[in-house]
């Protein structure tokens, strides 16, 4: 008993379930959930012009558009092809206009791509680079025995110097300023000698000003009586360093 209503049960939901459709193959027969493949697509393009606020002209619609309206300058009926000539002679009038909007944007004129145009002129080669890297262009020029001969006049320009011995240095060079600043110990601005008198500021200034290094100017401030004696006024403080000059770079140099 039971088995009999499992079997009436069964065949009543094989009575109810949809049957499975067919996979046919495309523009031929039919398709999986729907009639036909053709009308699927049509279904498919009303639904796509729909969202797209765009009607769906039905077969063997002609263009209400006029001569010379449309994209490419006419209008055609459905299904119909174009003159290629037409519109060959449209699509380079009006990349013609577009170009000459983009030359006189820019200024500078347009080449425009035609079989008529001049061939462009080939560079023969980059002037910033010598012809003797290359070894053709070279052996166009000259021959090995050629460079052979080159080598040799060379090599006779040649001039060799043979050393000599260092000349020595007199005795009357003037005080040596490294030495001096390797022999003192205090900082800038330390006064270490006294000096004296007026407008000490105005002279320093003047005659610092005939010097064209501080060096210059303590070399001819020791060798005229510093750091004991300042009779150009260099050194209207004291510390023994005329017209600014500073000491700490000869004393770095020797990790002093």
């Amino acid at each position: 008993m039971r088995f009999s209503l499992c079997v009436t049960a069964l065949a009543a939901l094989a009575a109810c379930s949809t049957p499975v459709p067919d996979s046919g193959v495309p523009n031929t027969g039919q398709g999986v959930g729907f009639g036909n493949y053709n009308q699927y697509l049509e279904q498919q393009r009303a639904r796509d012009a729909a969202l797209a606020g765009n009607a769906v002209p039905g077969a063997g619609a002609i263009s209400d558009e006029t001569p010379g309206s449309g994209a490419a300058g006419t209008a055609y009926a459905a299904g119909t092809q174009p003159s290629t000539a037409s519109t060959g002679e449209e699509l380079a009038a009006e990349t013609r206009a577009r170009l000459a909007e983009t030359s006189a944007n820019s200024g500078q004129a347009v080449v425009h791509a035609s079989p008529s145009n001049p061939a462009p002129q080939t560079v023969a080669g980059d002037a910033g680079i010598s012809a003797e890297n290359d070894f053709n262009a070279v052996g166009n020029v000259r021959s090995i025995d050629d460079d052979a001969e080159l080598i040799a006049q060379n090599r006779a320009q040649y001039k060799v110097v043979q050393p000599t011995a260092l000349p020595q240095r007199s005795g009357s060079t003037g005080p040596n300023i490294v030495e001096y600043a390797l022999s003192t110990k205090h900082a800038v601005g330390t006064q270490i000698h006294s000096r004296v008198g007026i407008n000490k500021t105005a002279r320093f200034e003047r005659n610092c000003a005939k010097y064209a290094s501080p060096d210059l100017a303590q070399s001819d401030f020791l060798e005229k009586g510093g750091p004991s004696r300042d009779k150009l006024g260099l050194d209207p403080d004291g510390d023994g360093y005329a017209c600014a000059w500073d000491p700490r770079p000869f004393r770095t140099a020797v990790g002093g």
